[in-house]
């Protein structure tokens, strides 16, 4: 069934070439909004939290401070309305998923740069 599965994806599913991104990187998702007959395009700025899944079915969670709210969303790769990715920093964490995040305010919750 899994490989049935594989097929469907790797045969329909178009893919989009995104640059390579990782979990504490700063990045902006330039996505299209339909509104009635019009279109627009909207950006998201934040933090990757996590990168989720593989192939076809990969998500990943964009955590940005909005005021005093901490406001999440969660992109699928494959998503038709996905216009662009920038890689704006690279961020140098210890982990994958860094829910630990979510706690932290002020100067504690920056991250440091990658050193080249």
């Amino acid at each position: 069934m899994e490989d049935l599965v594989k097929f469907v994806q790797d045969e329909f599913v178009t893919k989009k070439e995104f640059p390579k991104f990782s979990a504490g990187d700063t990045i902006t998702v330039y996505y299209e909004i339909r509104e009635g007959e019009k279109t627009r395009t909207q950006f998201f700025r934040g933090v990757v939290i996590q990168l989720r899944g593989t192939g076809a079915s990969q998500t990943f969670t964009i955590r940005k401070m909005s005021g005093d709210v901490g406001v999440e969303r969660i992109f699928p790769i494959n998503l038709p309305t996905l216009q662009k990715i920038e890689v704006n920093k690279k961020g140098s964490v210890r982990r994958k998923r860094i829910f630990y995040f979510r706690e932290l305010t002020g100067k504690k919750a920056k991250i440091r740069e990658k050193r080249k």
